[in-house]
């Protein structure tokens, strides 16, 4: 619903409530807050997972505040049924989940990456569920043969357009995380991953046709030139433009 990056060394939040979970890691110092009727801490390397509607507050435990990152997750992520179990365990000394959110919090700054996001965001709904998940709560079936061979060819077909985790996983009846999972072990790379490398390739053959960089890039799906910079220097040393220059520098002239 909201990502939300802030430093403080001052400010302390008086008691109060979301509507939504808030998915908290702390980067430097550390927090001190109420949640029902307990303190609570944020000591290192822990994650913080507030439930929505149960009052709570907030403030810096150490001299010079604390610099914290926090995701705020609708009810579609962990419903109701997880909130008794928050309020009983809000911190998790998970180095995994919080290596996770982090990532997550990486891929959500450049909306052209909502594929990767919403991989990311649903590991990080797993591990949550697997941390509070009560004993009566269904696991997901894992996904059938064929599988990871099904969203391949959906990443194939929707290239240009992009498709989200959630359609896929309807469209191949598989949970996304298992879908992601899948599809990983068959090909040795996220689906995330497949479709940047493919957009790439495209982009490529685009620009030594003579298009310029800002057209090949939403030509192939990327959200803008930046975004195809970003990946295509990552993948191929070199930024589009230069690649470009100089692959028709190379070619041959007319005999």
């Amino acid at each position: 619903m909201e990502v939300f990056h802030a430093r403080f060394t001052e400010h302390a939040y008086p008691m109060h409530v979301h509507d939504a979970w808030t998915l908290l890691i702390v980067d430097d110092g550390a927090v001190r807050y109420d949640l029902d009727r307990h303190e609570r801490g944020t000591p290192g390397g822990t994650v913080s997972l507030l439930p929505p509607q149960v009052p709570h507050n907030g403030s810096p435990a150490t001299s010079d505040g604390f610099r914290k990152r926090v995701l705020y997750l609708d009810m579609t992520q962990l419903d109701a049924g997880y909130i008794g179990p928050a309020v009983d365990t809000p911190d998790l000394a998970d180095p995994l989940l919080r290596t996770r959110v982090a990532r997550l919090h990486t891929a959500l700054a450049d909306p052209g990456d909502a594929l990767e996001a919403e991989s990311r965001l649903a590991f990080v709904g797993e591990r949550l569920r697997g941390h509070l998940r009560p004993a009566q709560a269904p696991v997901s079936p894992p996904p059938g043969p064929g599988v990871a061979q099904d969203l391949r060819e959906l990443l194939d077909e929707r290239l240009d357009r992009g498709i989200t985790l959630a359609e896929a996983a309807r469209l191949v009846h598989a949970h996304p995380t298992h879908l992601v999972r899948a599809f990983s072990a068959a090909y040795a790379i996220a689906p995330h991953q497949y479709v940047t490398s493919r957009r790439v390739d495209r982009a490529r053959r685009l620009l030594l046709d003579g298009v310029p960089p800002g057209e090949a890039a939403t030509a192939v799906g990327f959200h803008d030139q930046s975004h195809l910079t970003r990946h295509f220097k990552r993948i191929a040393g070199t930024t589009p433009g230069r690649y470009a220059r100089s692959r028709t520098a190379r070619r041959p002239g007319p005999l």
